[in-house]
């Protein structure tokens, strides 16, 4: 059996990697792994730690770059590549823009789709955006669905999916921070904040950008104004439009510590030491319940509503007051903070690569 893997982003490889390497300890599997590089140097960083080498990268990320033509490119890409070598399964991961336009390119040449993390939903098509409507698509034409979570496939079985080829395996984030996770690690920023309470914030969703990121960052300002024994770091993505706003909202707050994008290693360990974090991202919301620290989800809606049931994920929105309250809610209530922190992780237990790769082998064959 062929296997080829595709994606684009930092967060797919890292959650794509796990089943990568388990698929490449089969001796009945060969497995290819192809980059769009729609996230060039933070895709790098990951691949190098996770010690996996691509066999494709289409190199598609450009300079303010479109998701028209990203999409454009990747499809030109692809094409080749599929035509070459004729896999049996085209493996996609989640709902960015190239697993969409991996999995329309696979439809177009009659190739199968496997989807891992399939039957995540809002349904709401602007939120978040251009997501919302990918997943949805992808699991329109896929063969085999990979679904983290029961509610994940009751959302699939809803919507009128073949049950024998839904899948429950648990989500692949949570095997990737076994291979991440150190007990001694030590970097300059968590020394900086040893003796305070570290807040991790990251914002970068595309609907929020404007004057939602404004309140957001407003209210981690009061916080942090507010609370003398509390620090935060951002890691600050890479969107210039993302930088202007946190550079005019945090200038010259000192207790706010802004920093380049952490390579996957840094940041799983970063979460693991933090106290509480603040979040508009979507695997954050995954990985955070496998640690123990509380998150406060800067969304409306969101796509993995297991956690809020479990309670440790609670969505604030983006207004400026209720982030606030919240935030510091957790900060001075030591019983509500213990409840968030010991909640149950429903997102699984670390094995869900080994289910992706036997349930390859059941549809496909050896």
């Amino acid at each position: 059996m062929k296997v080829l893997v595709v994606f684009g982003t930092r967060p797919e490889a890292i959650k794509m990697c796990p089943v990568i390497k388990k698929l490449k300890e089969k001796s009945n599997i060969i497995c290819r792994a192809c980059l769009t590089g729609q996230h060039e140097e933070m895709l790098n960083q990951v691949m190098e730690t996770f010690d996996i080498k691509s066999d494709y990268n289409l190199h598609v990320m450009t300079e303010r770059q479109t998701l028209a033509g990203v999409s454009a490119r990747i499809m030109t890409g692809l094409q080749e590549i599929y035509e070459k070598e004729k896999p049996d399964v085209v493996l996609v991961h989640g709902d960015t823009t190239s697993s969409y336009i991996a999995a329309v390119c696979a439809f177009y040449q009659h190739i199968p789709i496997g989807h891992v993390e399939a039957g995540l939903r809002t349904y709401q098509l602007q939120s978040p955006f251009p997501e919302e409507f990918n997943r949805q698509s992808i699991d329109m034409i896929s063969d085999i669905y990979f679904a983290p979570t029961k509610l994940a496939q009751q959302q699939l079985l809803n919507e009128g999916k073949n049950a024998a080829h839904i899948y429950v395996t648990g989500n692949t984030a949570i095997d990737a921070l076994k291979d991440t996770i150190r007990e001694s690690y030590y970097s300059s920023d968590l020394e900086w904040c040893k003796d305070s309470r570290f807040i991790l914030l990251t914002a970068h969703r595309r609907e929020n950008i404007g004057e939602p990121m404004y309140h957001m960052f407003a209210a981690v300002r009061k916080i942090i104004e507010n609370n003398p024994d509390v620090k935060v770091i951002y890691p600050i993505h890479k969107n210039p439009q993302v930088r202007k706003i946190a550079e005019e909202v945090f200038a010259g707050c000192d207790r706010i510590r802004m920093v380049e994008p952490l390579d996957v290693m840094d940041f799983h360990n970063y979460m693991k030491q933090s106290y509480l974090i603040l979040t508009d991202s979507g695997g954050i919301q995954e990985e955070a319940p496998a640690l123990g620290i509380p998150v406060l989800v800067m969304r409306d809606t969101t796509e993995r509503p297991e956690g809020v049931e479990a309670g440790i994920l609670k969505l604030v929105g983006t207004d400026e007051a209720c982030i606030i309250k919240e935030a510091e809610q957790l900060l001075w209530d030591k019983a509500m903070y213990e409840k968030m922190s010991q909640a149950k992780n429903p997102y699984g237990d670390g094995h869900a690569s080994e289910r992706i790769v036997e349930c390859l082998l059941k549809e496909f064959g050896g």
